[in-house]
This record gives C-alpha cells, sequence and structure tokens, in this order.
C-alpha cells in the first residue's frame, strides 16, 4: 500500500525500514470524489497530499474573473498550498480542486512535524522537495515570459504526456496562459506539422 510514495520520497534520501514505517504510520488516506474543491481562498491549508491515483489542479482567479491554472498534480506529484498556509500562517490565495476521482496521502502540518521530530532524515527529503517544486515553479515562468505558445504547448505535452486525454482543452489553455481558441490553433498547426 505505501510502497508508491516510499519509493518517491526515497529518491532523494535513502531511509531505513525503521524510518519508513514512522512515515507510513503518520499518513492518512483519503479517497476524494471528482470536482471536490480541497481548498479555498481565504481557507487555511491543513494539508500536503501526495497524489496516488487521479488529476488535481490548483488556481485561482484573476481581477477580470478568469481561472488561471498554477499547477496539474497527478500520479507521484505532491500538492498543497506550501507557499502561504503551512509556512506563513497566511489564509490561502489559491483553490485546489480534483478533476478526477483522487486517492491521496496527506499529511497535517502536526503530523509532517512530529515525523521530522522521529525521523528527522525526512525534514532534508521535504527541503529537497520544497526545492524541486521552487524550480519547476522558476521554470514555469521564465517558459510563461520566454517561448511560445507552441513551444509551451509541446514543452506541456512533454512533462505531462497523458494529461490531454485526461482533462479539458480550456484547462491545457488556463495553465499555458493562453486562450482555448487559440490553442486549439496551436494544435491544429503542430498536426500539420
Amino acid at each position: 500500500m505505501y510502497s508508491q510514495i516510499n519509493k518517491n520520497i526515497s529518491r532523494y534520501v535513502t531511509f531505513d525500514a525503521d524510518e519508513l514505517e514512522i512515515f507510513d504510520s503518520l499518513l492518512q488516506y483519503k479517497a476524494v470524489p471528482k470536482k471536490t474543491i480541497m481548498l479555498q481562498i481565504d481557507e487555511m491549508c491543513s494539508f500536503e497530499a501526495f497524489v496516488i491515483k487521479g488529476c488535481v489542479r490548483k488556481y485561482y482567479i484573476d481581477a477580470n474573473g478568469f481561472e488561471v491554472i498554477l499547477q496539474f498534480a497527478i500520479e507521484n506529484a505532491w500538492i498543497s498550498d506550501i507557499s502561504f498556509s503551512n509556512y506563513e500562517d497566511k489564509p490561502s490565495r489559491v483553490y485546489i480542486e480534483t478533476l478526477e476521482d483522487c486517492k491521496f496521502f496527506m499529511f497535517s502540518p502536526e503530523t509532517k512535524e512530529e515525523l521530522f521530530s522521529k525521523a528527522p532524515k525526512f525534514e532534508r527529503a521535504f527541503r529537497i522537495l520544497v526545492q524541486r517544486s521552487l524550480a519547476v515553479t522558476q521554470d514555469r515562468l521564465f517558459n510563461t515570459i520566454s517561448k511560445t505558445a507552441t513551444e509551451k504547448y509541446l514543452e506541456f505535452l512533454e512533462h505531462y504526456p497523458t494529461l490531454s486525454q485526461r482533462v479539458a482543452q480550456h484547462y491545457i489553455a488556463s495553465y499555458l496562459g493562453i486562450s482555448a481558441e487559440f490553442l486549439s490553433k496551436v494544435r491544429t498547426k503542430i498536426a500539420k506539422l
């Protein structure tokens, strides 16, 4: 039951069986139906979730009322509003919503602190996860500014090879920062190549 998340967390740090047993004992399993808002703006985020199965999006609504998708999380990815609620003790500025029926392993801030206390090597593993997340966010910002819509879409397909069959195209367009109509033109252009 825990092999998927244990393999994921062990990519960065080697843990012994006792440490993984502590880790596993603190995880909360949760099944969440499709189209469930797990976090709303102005709420405190009380979880970090590892996606066992399913697809989740993190987004906000801009000043014009448009949804702007910041992140997709699919199998073997982590999702939270880590930037505010968990570390800054501020209400969230984003929504987190399931796009498919999902299964998660979750930590609360309290269980995560208990993990760090009982098995300190996990603090290093989670620090590396946060650093990797920051690198991905920085790369995404750079791509948004410097790449064409076609380049962004091709990179999206490389990073998420199955997602275009799992989510609505307007979600992908939102993630790429373009209109759904323009994404349709990009896809037509790529299909002709």
